[in-house]
């Protein structure tokens, strides 16, 4: 009798496992990266639209508003690179909090901003005014990350010995803005952060070369952390703390990271960046590999910071 039931429930039963898929992580990429988001720059109001998209997601989760204006961190943000008539502009982060009262908490972090048409800099196109850059890879794959990891936790029937801080970033793309300004405005002490994970552009899996995880050599409890722990993608880590994401901005302020990263591409701010090109299979096993080092650091007391030399 049990085997007919597991037979004929099995498929409920798999349905409300929270384990990240690949349709969930195409779902989040082909919204946040679709044309019609005119590719989310900072001070937009595709911008604030997928900011409100990420609040939905965090509520739908149950996660607690955790910003100074429920889930938002606001910020001014400006633009250097290019001189246009609005070179100042509003911004925020979005933050949502996993409260499992424990003493320490894991912050989950990905950037939702992008280029948008072309205006802001930093555009590969020799001629990028107008055009829509979507930024599938950069970041709507990291936040899609988010939002799978983030559902992954909340909805996990066992209660973690962590909390976690979940946070969509804003206006990384013009200096890593939204993170510095978390860190010297946070809205938990940094003292109570165990580490910090980033993911930027986690959409373009490339098996020869694996995902890059940087920030090994941040704690000298990721060596006993990595240990035998593998999965359907390959991976190397290095060990830099720093970098050109908003990982940076928690190193500096001595608390241990993690980045992961598949890599460059020729599609790196262009506006070629779509959706279709993110290989949300291979992303779901890059997320699975999360999962498991984060559940093995949460054996562990709160992590050691090293600085990397």
């Amino acid at each position: 009798m049990k085997l007919v039931f597991l037979l004929l429930f099995a498929p409920l039963l798999l349905v409300g496992q929270p384990k990240p898929t690949a349709e969930n992580i195409a779902r989040h990429v082909n919204y946040l990266a679709s044309d019609r988001m005119k590719g989310r720059g900072t001070g937009s109001r595709e911008n604030d639209k997928a900011a409100r998209y990420v609040i939905k997601q965090f509520k739908k989760l149950g996660l607690s508003p955790m910003g100074t204006d429920g889930y938002r961190q606001p910020f001014t943000a400006k633009i250097r690179r290019v001189v246009v008539a609005d070179s100042v502009r509003p911004a925020s982060n979005v933050i949502g909090f996993l409260n499992n009262d424990a003493p320490y908490t894991i912050v989950i972090g990905a950037h939702f901003d992008h280029l948008g048409t072309g205006n802001q800099g930093s555009s590969k196109d020799p001629k990028p005014q107008g055009q829509i850059h979507n930024g599938a890879d950069d970041n709507a794959s990291g936040v899609a990350g988010l939002l799978e990891l983030a559902r992954y936790f909340a909805k996990n029937s066992q209660k973690e010995p962590y909390n976690f801080l979940f946070i969509a970033f804003g206006a990384e793309e013009l200096g890593l803005v939204g993170s510095r300004h978390f860190v010297n405005n946070p809205t938990l002490p940094l003292g109570k952060i165990n580490f910090m994970l980033n993911m930027d552009m986690i959409g373009r899996y490339n098996p020869e070369r694996g995902v890059g995880v940087g920030g090994y050599g941040t704690s000298d409890a990721w060596p006993n952390i990595f240990k035998g722990v593998q999965g359907e993608v390959k991976f190397f880590t290095d060990r830099a703390g720093s970098g050109g994401s908003d990982h940076g901005s928690f190193y500096a302020k001595q608390i241990p990271v993690l980045f992961f990263h598949t890599g460059g591409h020729d599609d790196y701010h262009m506006p070629t960046d779509d959706p279709e090109k993110v290989d949300t299979r291979a992303e779901a096993g890059i997320l699975d590999i999360e999962i498991k080092l984060i559940e093995n650091a949460m054996k562990l007391p709160k992590l050691n910071f090293t600085e990397v030399k």
